[in-house]
C-alpha cells in the first residue's frame, strides 16, 4: 500500500534509526527534539501497528533511507516521502496532497500568515485539509491570477476556500501574474492594492508551493494555464531551464534563469521566497526529477513532499556530473502525463 500518512512515516523512521542503525532511544531523541520518553512510546506503537515485526517492513525502510539520503544531500529540514507503488499520475498527486496535509497540519501551529501558490499539487492539498482548523490564519496569494475557473490552476478560489478551511481571513492579489511588459509591471505593483498584497506575501511565516516542469508541458502549471507556449518552453529549456516555483525558472544547479518573463511576474520576488521561515514544496513522479532537484539545490524549498520514484531519480542525477547541462526530453511522455 502507498505510505501516505505522516505520523506513521515518522514512527517508521525512528523504527529504523533504533533497530538497524542501533541507536540509543536517547541519542534519537536529542536527533528529533523530543523527550526519550516520547521514543519509547513511537516504539512501542510501530510493534502495535505493525509496522515494525522481526525486520521493519521493506517499503517502510527504503521510504526511511530515501527520506534520509535527501535531507543529507540538500539543505532541507525535513523530507516526506511516500511509496508510489502502482499509483497513476493523478491518484499520485492525490496522494502527495494527503500526505502534506498531514504535515502541513502541524508547521500550522502559532503560524500568522500562510502563502499560497497554484498548482495541481497545491489544489490537492488544500482539498486534503478539509477537517483542519487554524483560529486567525491569514491566507494570502504568492502569484497573480490566470484568470481561470479551474480552481486547479488559478489562485483566488484556493485562496478563500483554503482561508474558510482554517476558519481564517484571506488577501488576494488583485493582479495578473503575467504584466505585458516590466513597466506595465512597475504601475499595476505600485497601485495600493497590489503593493500591500505583495507586502504581506512576503512577510508569510510559511508557504505552499507547487514544483513545475517545463517537460512534457502538461506538467507546467504556466502551459496549462497558457501563459505559455510549447514553443515558450522549449526556449527556457534551451537556456539549461528545468522547473519553476512560482513562475521563477532555474537551471539544473538551482541557479535563477535570467529572463525577460521574470521581469514581468507579479507575485512575491524570488528573493522573498529565501526569507520566508517554512517553504513547503509538493511534487511527484520520476518526469519532474530534475525541477525538483534543482528546486533543491536553490535551497528554497524546506520541506519536501515527494514520492519513492521521484525521490530516487533526483538521488541519481544528483550523484552525476552535473558540469554539462541536463537535456530535457522532449518526445511526448509515456506516463505522469495530467
Amino acid at each position: 500500500m502507498p505510505t501516505t500518512d505522516a505520523y506513521h512515516l515518522k514512527l517508521a523512521r525512528v523504527a529504523r534509526l533504533y533497530y538497524e542503525q542501533n541507536k540509543t532511544q536517547a541519542e534519537i531523541a536529542e536527533q528529533m527534539g523530543v523527550s526519550r520518553p516520547q521514543i519509547s512510546r513511537w516504539l512501542n506503537e510501530a510493534r502495535e501497528l505493525g509496522i515494525v515485526e522481526i525486520r521493519i517492513h521493506g517499503v517502510w525502510s527504503r521510504v526511511a533511507e530515501l527520506q534520509e539520503e535527501l535531507e543529507r544531500r540538500f539543505p532541507l529540514k525535513e523530507a516526506l516521502v511516500m511509496d508510489r507503488g502502482g499509483l497513476g499520475y493523478m491518484q499520485l498527486v492525490q496522494s502527495l496532497g494527503i500526505l502534506a496535509a498531514g504535515r502541513l497540519t502541524t508547521l500550522l501551529e502559532g503560524k500568522k500568515v500562510l502563502g499560497i501558490a497554484w498548482s495541481t499539487g497545491v489544489y490537492q492539498v488544500v482539498s486534503a485539509l478539509r477537517s483542519a482548523r487554524q483560529q486567525g490564519m491569514t491566507v494570502v496569494q504568492l502569484m497573480g491570477t490566470v484568470g481561470s475557473v479551474n480552481p486547479l490552476i488559478d489562485g483566488p478560489d484556493l485562496t478563500r476556500w483554503l482561508a474558510q478551511i482554517l476558519s481564517g481571513r484571506y488577501q488576494y492579489l488583485p493582479a495578473p501574474l503575467l504584466a505585458a511588459t516590466p513597466e506595465a509591471r512597475q504601475a499595476i505593483v505600485e497601485t495600493p492594492a497590489v503593493s500591500e498584497a505583495i507586502a504581506l506575501a512576503e512577510q508569510a511565516d510559511i508557504a505552499l508551493v507547487g514544483i513545475g516542469a517545463i517537460w512534457p508541458p502538461t506538467l507546467s502549471s504556466l502551459f496549462n494555464a497558457r501563459m505559455l507556449s510549447e514553443d515558450d518552453l522549449r526556449a527556457i529549456a534551451a537556456l539549461g531551464g528545468v522547473g519553476d516555483v512560482c513562475g521563477y525558472y532555474y537551471d539544473i544547479h538551482g541557479h535563477l534563469l535570467d529572463l525577460e518573463l521574470h521581469r514581468r511576474l507579479i507575485g512575491v520576488s524570488w528573493e522573498a521566497l529565501y526569507r520566508i521561515p517554512t517553504v513547503m514544496g509538493v511534487a511527484g513522479g520520476k518526469r519532474k526529477a530534475a525541477a525538483i532537484l534543482g528546486a533543491l539545490r536553490s535551497g528554497v524549498i524546506d520541506y519536501l513532499v515527494t514520492d519513492s520514484e521521484a525521490a530516487e531519480q533526483v538521488l541519481a542525477l544528483d550523484a552525476e556530473t552535473c558540469t554539462e547541462p541536463i537535456v530535457q526530453d522532449t518526445q511526448p511522455p509515456e506516463e505522469d502525463v495530467q
